[in-house]
């Protein structure tokens, strides 16, 4: 098919279906768009890079720019999710046939709300310090999992079907190596979910204690054992999501829309003429830019099978960019940044910006492991020092 033939049809197919979305939805828990997002699924646009007997239809990078750009074009959701659906993309990866064949399917229409249950109280930036176990159980009594731990920083825990869990199943090796990776059910007995109030008094994060709960055989993804490496690709998918978007402001008014934001508040503030305030906005946007561009790059590295240290540098960036925006945006208001509530929506906006930067910062691996992978993966530095790195987990000293 030519390029002028996929786009006819897409564009087609978009003018026959696509009547806009009425709801507003959140990034985790079930998505309201699902009805729609089944329809792009099942033409074969959600994930036109993949192959035609796995939902896609078998395109080159090249032509599902095409798919995403018709998609953007009209404003409708669910093209490119080869790049961007982290949940499908582990699974397809690493999960077994069957549950493959169920899942995926499910999370490509936005069916099953999901969380990240990676983190603990005493194993962040080292997730491979991690202590929730998972303890096997005997064919004879039904098979399965029994899961006992903790998780902390779990956004969307409250509303998920599922969680993508990393837990101990090897206590004699080496922490990298004796851990594995599960789809845990989260409507069970044994999981308990408990909110953590934010700085901008908000509670997406959770922290979820589990004892004692199931998880059937299939739900394994990868080897038993080898979760480190399915931990790689979900992160690589985390970290490209992060760099590539940030949420704005809690309002939806009078907040960043795009690059130019801090271009239309300089207007508003009547400071768009200053040349020190115009340098400023003018390198937060070509920041932007850079960011986008070596984004894609990425992205495309990732549609390929190739889990790319550079999403690091994506997710680092925008880090830096969020963190720079809201310096420039209270700059911009001056004084009346001061002010709180919704009688002043410009200064709530910029407070909440600023105080949200943080979330990047720290969620999916802090800006100061980013800079390590960076360092060690990209530059070809020596490896951080780690003393315990080749002991048996069951001999690492904890606090």
């Amino acid at each position: 098919m030519t390029d002028d033939e996929l786009r006819a049809e897409v564009e087609g197919w978009l003018a026959e279906h696509w009547r806009g979305l009425p709801a507003h939805h959140e990034s985790f828990g079930r998505d309201p768009r699902s009805e729609w997002l089944g329809k792009v699924r099942d033409a074969g646009w959600a994930v036109p890079r993949w192959p035609v007997d796995r939902w896609g239809r078998g395109l080159s990078n090249e032509q599902a720019r095409i798919v995403e750009r018709a998609f953007a074009a009209v404003g409708a959701p669910g093209a490119g999710q080869d790049r961007s659906n982290l949940w499908a993309n582990t699974a397809l990866a690493h999960a077994a046939d069957g549950f493959r064949e169920e899942i995926v399917p499910r999370l490509l229409a936005g069916e099953v709300g999901m969380c990240l249950l990676y983190s603990e109280p005493g194993a962040g930036s080292d997730l491979a310090a991690i202590r929730t176990r998972a303890d096997k159980v005997p064919d004879e009594e039904g098979g399965g999992w029994r899961v006992t731990g903790q998780k902390v920083w779990t956004s969307g825990a409250a509303v998920a079907d599922y969680g993508m869990l990393i837990a101990r199943t090897d206590w004699d090796v080496p922490k990298h190596r004796g851990i594995s990776f599960f789809f845990l059910p989260m409507k069970q007995p044994g999981v308990e979910v408990r909110p953590l109030r934010q700085i901008t008094d908000e509670a997406h994060f959770n922290e979820v204690f589990i004892t004692d709960a199931f998880v059937p055989d299939d739900h394994l993804l990868g080897p038993l054992n080898g979760g480190w490496g399915v931990l790689q690709t979900a992160l690589a998918y985390e970290r490209s999501v992060m760099g590539d978007a940030a949420r704005g402001p809690r309002s939806g008014a009078g907040g960043p829309k795009g690059d130019h934001s801090l271009l239309g508040l300089a207007r508003e503030a009547g400071r768009i003429d200053d040349p020190v305030v115009r340098q400023q906005v003018a390198q937060a946007i070509a920041w932007r830019t850079l960011n986008r561009l070596n984004t894609a790059r990425a992205k495309a590295e990732l549609a390929q099978g190739t889990s790319s240290p550079i999403m690091s540098l994506g997710k680092l960036a925008m880090s830096r960019i969020l963190h720079e925006e809201a310096r420039v945006r209270t700059l911009l208001l001056g004084a009346e940044s001061l002010l709180q509530g919704p009688d002043h929506p410009r200064a709530e906006d910029a407070n909440f910006l600023a105080l949200n930067a943080y979330f990047t910062s720290i969620g999916g691996g802090t800006d100061q492991i980013q800079r390590n992978i960076i360092g060690e993966r990209v530059l070809g530095l020596p490896r951080e020092p780690e003393v315990d790195r080749a002991l048996p987990f069951r001999e690492v000293r904890a606090g």
